[in-house]
């Protein structure tokens, strides 16, 4: 018959064990709660680093390349994903109109182009709320890179892009043509407000938005329209197309258009973080 000393041996190994298999869980918690944040940290680099835009990811990092990240324009707990440029002309564009293929489909109405739509592997548009936290606390300037059906490729710069609130239209400001052999075709959009077939802004009698299928900075109407039909030259009609007026005129929708912005604030230092 077990005495009282072997029942208090048994019940001390018990209770060890017990507390070893505790611990252990305890220790597992913990490992997982850092390999999340671990894991977390990978994703921008540093486990503060939290980047503004394209521009920041390259100023982090230069050797960066060209595809989707995170950025946080608004604030940390609101993440975006967006399509970085680090290639063409320096590279740090945050891209946020990129038509390529014809599988998205531009003619939406206000609300969509308020928060944006499309796929970021292809073509989409960011949204206005987005570009307007993107432009509201940096000096941006604008690209416009082209590309027509012959494999002829053009661009168009600017010195300063911002936008207004929605109170105000999301009214364009753009600094002045600083090259590009595309040709400046948007001077006449310049303090236009931004226009969709269901909230009518421009200054044209009808509706532009409605008549040429897109969304856009229209005055009455347009000399681009890089959110109209996707299609070769010829198979739409005049003024629908993703025409850029000032290289191929009105009747030439283009293969591929993106509208681009960065920080006019070069990098201070920019190296790959060790």
């Amino acid at each position: 018959m077990p005495t009282f000393q072997t029942r208090v041996t048994s019940n001390n190994r018990v209770n060890s064990a017990l507390t070893f298999l505790s611990t252990m869980k305890m220790l597992q918690g913990t490992l997982f709660v850092a390999l999340l944040g671990f894991l977390a940290s990978a994703a921008t680099g540093s486990n503060d680093f939290l980047p503004f835009d394209c521009n920041d990811i390259y100023c982090h990092d230069n050797t960066s390349l060209s595809g989707v990240y995170t950025i946080f324009p608004g604030d940390p707990d609101t993440p975006l994903q967006v399509y970085c440029d680090m290639n063409i002309d320096g590279g740090r564009w945050t891209v946020f109109l990129k038509r390529m293929d014809g599988t998205e489909n531009f003619f939406r109405d206000w609300g969509r182009y308020k928060v944006g739509f499309g796929n970021l592997a292809g073509e989409y548009w960011l949204g206005l709320e987005n570009i307007l936290l993107l432009t509201v606390r940096k000096e941006n300037e604008l690209r416009v890179d082209m590309e027509d059906w012959e494999g002829g490729k053009r661009y168009a710069k600017y010195s300063s892009f911002s936008i207004d609130s929605e109170v105000d239209g999301y009214r364009l400001h753009l600094g002045k043509f600083t090259g590009g052999k595309a040709g400046d075709s948007l001077k006449s959009h310049n303090n236009m407000k931004f226009s969709t077939f269901d909230r009518d802004q421009d200054t044209w009698s009808n509706n532009c938005a409605k008549s040429y299928l897109g969304g856009f900075w229209y005055f009455n109407c347009h000399h681009a329209n890089p959110t109209g039909l996707y299609a070769p030259p010829g198979l739409v009609n005049q003024y629908e197309g993703i025409f850029w007026r000032s290289w191929k005129g009105l009747n030439y929708g283009m293969k591929t258009l993106a509208m681009k912005i960065r920080s006019v604030s070069a990098c201070a230092c920019a190296q790959k973080p060790v």
